[in-house]
């Protein structure tokens, strides 16, 4: 059974609130030391792409 459009709003909501999150946290690393936060942040953007 697939998700109705509510679930999927708030699902994309969520990834939104959360790329915003790590934006701010992407901005203060930009040597990119902590690679586990960006890599976070591009699963997540790429994750909005496809829906």
């Amino acid at each position: 059974m697939g998700m109705s459009k509510k679930d999927l709003s708030r699902k994309k909501a969520n990834i939104k609130s959360r790329i915003d999150e790590l934006e701010k946290k992407a901005r203060m690393d930009p040597l990119k030391k902590n690679r586990a936060l960006h890599d976070e942040l591009d699963q997540l953007r790429r994750k909005l792409t496809e829906d």
